[in-house]
């Protein structure tokens, strides 16, 4: 089944960029990225698997991600500049490693080709506790969603997955199979050793724990010809910290 897509910006001679956002996201989550980079270009940004308005499915293991990018790049040429933050950063990397070919140029935000021991089941749990019934204003669901967590931040981001229009109100995340599939989430799948030959940028916050010593020792070995750039002042979420910074910076690197 093909992803939902949301298709922005203008046509050129070049190879669309292809967007992927990380867990507990939507294709929406790197709307400034796309309005930057949709100044000269296609732009297609995805809903992943399990999230959005795109399908469900039991399997979120990164070869499976990274097999709906590849149908999504095969239905607009067979090849795209692929951008990934995060667990779209990961599938984005399986994608250059096993399908070169569909890849031009490679952009990965704050995560490496690495096995985490991190878990984010304890958002799961918080949106599972989360009393849905009656609920009709986003208001109301901040409040209830507050009793289990704390960083309305957090929260303002895991309600654009509330759906308030379904009776009664729903997530649109496919919350079981997440939580089943974690440790592949964080993870990082085995697979044949191969390389990815062509330019790729990682971007990395600066005030992130998620581009150590070991996971920059990684990047380079997947990746020898990799730019790794660390931005000061952003944390994880760094395309949201320090928008104009990113989206120039991409920019400049798929130019």
């Amino acid at each position: 089944m093909m992803l939902n897509m949301i298709e922005t910006g203008v046509d050129s001679d070049r190879p669309p960029v292809l967007l992927a956002h990380g867990l507990f996201g939507s294709g929406r989550n790197l709307g400034g990225l796309a309005r930057r980079l949709g100044e000269s270009r296609r732009v297609i940004s995805v809903d992943m698997r399990n999230h959005g308005d795109s399908f469900h499915d039991s399997d979120h293991g990164y070869p499976a991600l990274a097999a709906d990018l590849a149908e999504v790049i095969a239905a607009r040429g067979g090849t795209a500049d692929v951008l990934g933050h995060s667990m779209g950063g990961k599938a984005a990397m399986v994608l250059a490693l096993t399908r070169p070919e569909t890849v031009r140029r490679l952009v990965v935000m704050d995560i490496a080709p690495f096995a985490y021991d991190h878990s984010q089941t304890e958002l799961i749990d918080a949106m599972q506790a989360v009393d849905l019934s009656g609920l009709h204003l986003r208001s109301e669901a901040d409040a209830r969603l507050a009793e289990q967590v704390a960083d309305p931040g957090v929260r303002a981001f895991l309600l654009q997955s509330l759906d308030l229009k379904a009776q009664p109100a729903r997530w649109k995340l496919n919350l079981a199979a997440l939580r089943d599939q974690m440790p592949l989430i964080t993870g990082w799948p085995e697979m044949p050793k191969a390389v990815f030959p062509g330019p790729a940028l990682f971007l990395a916050g600066a005030d992130s724990d998620y581009c150590g010593p070991a996971q920059l020792r990684a990047i380079r070995e997947y990746f020898p010809e990799a730019q790794i750039r660390i931005v000061e002042g952003a944390a994880h979420w760094l395309h949201a910290d320090r928008p104009v910074e990113v989206a120039e910076a991409v920019a400049r690197f798929l130019d």
